[in-house]
């Protein structure tokens, strides 16, 4: 017996088997290298990715955007549901949509996948949802890993995790600084439940004896199949609408955008507001989807009381100059954005008794959400 095999046998003894691992990496790479241009050198495999930063050389000021995530607890219902093909775009989702907010272009991303055990067909799944939504992000996929880790975690446990960079030009980064009294606060709708608050979704469906395996017609179809719904990718979109030269006024007039993630709607939203400006949001304008409604009837609560935790129908605003809203909001909605407008930035003195002031840090605006949602 070879000395590597002989290693392989001992290994695999102790619960990790690197030929799986061999394997689910030849499975995944065609899928992969479809993320890579002309930057991307070295293939896969390496010990590193590479990626050729030439073109940044005609940037004045470039700046190098990072943004780090995970999926969370959403994991646990591919799991139950044998499912796997769409939870890495949640992942990129969660990672590149944080960059956009900055108005950067995402450029690389790597992957980190823990298991307790290397099963190639579903470690390749994985990572084929994490390869589309890179290619349809415009991001290349330069590199991961895959670790097994048995004992402690189960057989067919799993987390994902993944981090990525991006480029913006310093005179052109969005933020609370350009936001202005009289801006128009545009809400971009969601998929879904998107990536955010799944522990209180398990924690619901376990009281009331709900499978992620059982049928349900409030749901409309197999319980887990929709509450997979992957997260919407608004970077392409986004990215585009920045750079498009022959729609300049738009692009100009977008002063910041907000990724509506864990804190729920007015709390994201006011990280990216100058402090002293505050913002209510309306809810009559729009309609939470069903998903919401039925999660929020079985736990014999309500809507609002879900707002710091799910997005509710907004997966991410834009802040533009009031002027220049409905242009925005049909542009968006050309790009398969569907949005609206939801609010009107203030300066103006008032009491913040009842708002949400910044969030994670961020000494913020102040937003709250004020009326009822349309049916």
């Amino acid at each position: 017996m070879a000395a590597n095999d002989e290693h392989a046998d001992l290994y695999a003894r102790a619960g990790v088997d690197t030929r799986a691992g061999d394997l689910a990496v030849e499975l995944m790479k065609q899928q992969v290298q479809a993320t890579h241009g002309p930057e991307v050198l070295g293939g896969v495999g390496g010990f590193a990715g590479l990626y050729d930063v030439s073109r940044l050389t005609g940037f004045r000021r470039p700046l190098l955007a990072t943004s780090t995530d995970g999926v969370g607890t959403k994991v646990a219902i591919a799991q139950a549901i044998d499912k796997h093909d769409t939870i890495g775009q949640d992942l990129v989702a969660m990672v590149v949509d944080d960059i956009v907010v900055v108005g950067a272009e995402p450029l690389f991303m790597t992957d980190y996948i823990a298991c307790g055990r290397v099963v190639p067909e579903r470690v390749a799944a994985i990572v084929s949802g994490i390869a589309r939504a890179c290619e349809a992000t415009g991001t290349a996929l330069t590199g991961g890993e895959t670790a097994e880790h048995p004992g402690l975690l189960g057989p067919d446990d799993y987390d994902v995790a993944g981090a990525a960079t991006g480029v913006v030009e310093a005179d052109r980064v969005l933020g609370p600084e350009r936001v202005r009294d009289g801006d128009a606060v545009i809400a971009m709708a969601s998929s879904g439940l998107h990536s955010n608050g799944f522990s209180l979704v398990r924690r619901i469906l376990a009281d009331r004896g709900i499978g992620f395996t059982d049928r349900s017609d409030e749901f409309g179809g197999l319980v887990g199949e929709v509450l997979l719904e992957p997260t919407r990718l608004y970077t392409g979109p986004l990215v585009r609408l920045l750079q498009d030269g022959s729609a300049a006024s738009v692009a100009g007039a977008i002063h910041a955008f907000s990724h509506v993630t864990g804190g729920g709607i007015a709390a994201n939203l006011a990280r990216v507001l100058p402090k002293g400006s505050w913002v209510e949001l309306d809810r009559g304008v729009w309609s939470p989807p069903d998903v919401f409604r039925v999660l929020t009837s079985l736990a014999s609560s309500s809507l609002e009381a879900t707002e710091a935790t799910w997005n509710l129908g907004i997966g991410m605003f834009a802040i533009v100059d009031g002027a220049s809203a409905d242009a925005v909001v049909a542009a968006l909605d050309a790009a398969g954005l569907p949005s609206w407008v939801a609010g009107t930035v203030s300066t103006s003195e008032r009491s913040f008794e009842g708002f949400e002031q910044g969030a994670k840090g961020v000494d913020g605006g102040a937003v709250r959400l004020v009326g009822s949602y349309a049916s």
